[in-house]
C-alpha cells in the first residue's frame, strides 16, 4: 500500500511519476465524438495548487504520511469537473456571471432557499434554460453536465470517484473519506461542520491555495472569469473576504501570506501567469508578512 497511513518515512509529497498517472484520470470520454477523449481540462492547475497545499501543511505540522494522502486529494480536486467543454462551460458561466446569477451551490441556496438541497442544478436549468437556448447555449444533455460542475459539484464528483476508486487501489492508493470531504469545501463547507478540526484545516487549506493559483492563472481567469488580467492583490483581497465569511482561518489565511512572503510560491505563480514576476509583484508579495492578521 504505497500511500497506508503506517508508512511514516515515506516522503513528503507523492512522486511525478504517480502524479502524471493521477492527471490521466481527468480524461473522460467525448459524449458527442466516438472513440475520441475530452483530456483533463487544466491539469497544470492541480498540479501547482496541490504543490502549494503540501507546502502549506507541513508549514502547519501536519504529519507526512496524511500529507501525501492530502496531496492526492488535492491533485484531483477538480475531479468532478472531468470532461469540461471549455467553449460550452465558459459560455454558461459568463452569461450567468454577467447577469449576476449565483454560480456555486451555498450561494444559490442564499439567494434561492426553497430550492431543495442537492438540486441547485435542476433549479438553475429549470429557471434560464429558455434564456440560455436564446443566447444562443444548445441546452441539451451535454450543457445541463456543464451546469453541474459547479452547481451540482458534490454529485458529479461522487460519480466521478466511484470510476476512478478500482484505478487508484490498482496504483496503491488508500482512498478515505476525509480526502472526499477536504475536496468539496469551497462549495459545501457546511459538509465539515462536524469533521475533526486538521480536516477542516487541510479543507480550508485546499480553498486558499485553489484560489490564490486560480486567480493568478492566465488560462483559467480567461475560461472562468472573462479576465484578461491577473492581480495578487485581488487574490489576497478574495482570499480575505473568505476569512470574514468563516470559510478560512486566519492561521491558514497567515501562513499562506508567510509562505508568499517568503518566495515559497514565486516559481508557481509565474508558471501560472505564464510570465516572470514584475519588480512591483515581489514588493508586494515581500511586503505580505507585514500584513499578517
Amino acid at each position: 500500500m504505497a500511500l497506508s497511513d503506517s508508512h511514516r518515512l515515506e516522503p513528503l509529497a507523492v512522486s511525478r511519476s504517480l502524479t502524471k498517472t493521477l492527471m490521466k484520470l481527468y480524461d473522460y470520454p467525448h459524449p458527442r465524438r466516438p472513440g475520441r477523449t475530452i483530456r483533463g481540462y487544466d491539469r497544470p492547475h492541480a498540479v501547482r495548487t496541490a504543490k502549494m497545499c503540501v507546502t502549506v501543511a507541513d508549514r502547519l505540522g501536519h504529519p507526512r504520511n496524511r500529507v501525501r494522502l492530502y496531496h492526492v486529494a488535492c491533485l484531483l480536486h477538480d475531479l468532478g469537473r472531468a470532461g469540461l467543454d471549455r467553449q460550452l462551460f465558459g459560455a454558461i458561466w459568463s452569461w450567468a456571471n454577467e447577469r449576476g446569477i449565483p454560480t456555486r451551490p451555498r450561494e444559490w441556496r442564499a439567494v434561492h432557499p426553497r430550492t431543495a438541497y442537492g438540486r441547485e442544478t435542476e433549479a438553475f436549468v429549470s429557471l434560464y434554460r429558455q434564456d440560455l437556448l436564446a443566447s444562443g447555449v444548445p441546452m441539451d444533455k451535454w450543457a445541463v453536465e456543464q451546469v453541474e460542475m459547479r452547481l451540482g459539484y458534490a454529485r458529479r464528483l461522487a460519480r466521478r470517484l466511484r470510476v476512478v476508486k478500482p484505478t487508484l487501489k490498482v496504483l496503491g492508493v488508500e482512498w478515505k473519506p476525509w480526502m472526499q470531504q477536504v475536496m468539496l469545501y469551497y462549495y459545501y463547507p457546511e459538509r465539515l461542520a462536524k469533521a475533526k478540526a486538521w480536516v477542516r484545516q487541510l479543507a480550508e487549506i485546499l480553498v486558499a491555495c485553489e484560489q490564490f493559483e486560480a486567480y493568478s492563472n492566465q488560462r483559467r481567469g480567461r475560461d472562468y472569469y472573462a479576465r484578461n488580467k491577473e492581480s495578487l492583490s485581488e487574490a489576497f483581497t478574495y482570499l480575505d473576504k473568505l476569512r470574514q465569511e468563516g470559510i478560512l482561518s486566519s492561521q491558514v489565511l497567515n501562513a499562506v501570506r508567510v509562505l508568499t512572503a517568503e518566495g515559497a510560491f514565486d516559481p508557481i505563480l509565474e508558471e501560472a501567469r505564464g510570465k516572470p514576476l514584475t519588480r512591483s509583484d515581489r514588493r508586494y508579495l515581500r511586503s505580505l508578512t507585514s500584513r499578517r492578521i
